[in-house]
């Protein structure tokens, strides 16, 4: 049992225990290119939460992670098969239901680990800020936590060279062979403001891409992936051992 995964912690030893911080994990289900499972994003969320939060528990931290919610929002998959879709506003109020139970419990500080570029907590937070001003409430996307290319030489944003060598290392036998994988060619908005990312519209997937994918994955390897699974959890790791160390009221200097 490692006592800082909720979902392994037992009444017994949590009776008389108080975290400083949950961490969230929040994944989705959707296709990944032809050769990666639907869960990439949940076990991606699962993998970097657990090694983050024990990376962070070792250094002092006391978090605890919660178990990944595995559904995100993929408004624009509507007509990939089984592609599964939580509104923004179900994702609010499932946000809002959890809030209220750290709150009621005395446990102040939440960051939200998201795995997925379709969910966007920012808003969500703000608004439910002003209901618990006592609470500290951040987000972080882990796949922005570091420069890419520094690991990988091929760019994109969904089951590409990163996602394809991170699940190469954690579950290697759920990834096909690559010559199997598509290229994940992606066609560009023919909206100049949208291509040049100051204006923006939701992209229409079986429209962008015709293998789901964004990014060519033919490059990966697990040894990349291993390499960037190590750094990512340190960085994480950091931001949580730092949000577990700083006091409401002490943010900025």
């Amino acid at each position: 049992m490692r006592p800082y995964i909720l979902k392994e912690a037992n009444w017994k030893t949590l009776k008389d225990h108080r975290f400083d911080l949950a961490v969230l994990p929040w994944g989705a289900t959707e296709a990944h290119n032809y050769h990666m499972p639907y869960g990439t994003d949940v076990y991606e969320a699962d993998a970097i939460g657990e090694e983050a939060g024990r990376k962070a528990w070792e250094k002092g931290a006391n978090v605890v992670i919660l178990p990944t919610i595995p559904f995100g929002v993929n408004t624009g998959q509507s007509d990939i098969y089984l592609d599964m879709n939580l509104n923004p506003s179900t994702q609010f109020a499932i946000l809002k239901d959890l809030l209220e139970v750290f709150h009621r419990q005395g446990l102040k500080k939440l960051l939200i680990l998201n795995s997925h570029g379709g969910n966007d907590f920012k808003t969500a937070l703000r608004e439910l800020g002003l209901k618990h001003q006592d609470m500290l409430l951040f987000t972080c996307n882990w796949f922005q936590a570091l420069d890419k290319k520094e690991y990988f030489e091929e760019g994109g944003d969904h089951a590409d060279e990163l996602e394809t060598s991170l699940i190469m290392h954690l579950h290697p036998e759920l990834v096909l062979p690559l010559e199997e994988a598509g290229d994940g060619d992606e066609k560009k908005s023919v909206i100049a403001g949208v291509r040049e990312k100051w204006a923006w519209a939701e992209r229409k997937w079986s429209q962008v891409t015709a293998d789901t994918g964004i990014g060519n994955p033919k490059k990966a390897s697990p040894e990349k992936g291993r390499r960037y699974f190590e750094d990512v959890t340190e960085k994480v790791s950091d931001l949580i051992l730092d949000i577990c160390s700083v006091n409401h009221g002490e943010l900025y200097r």
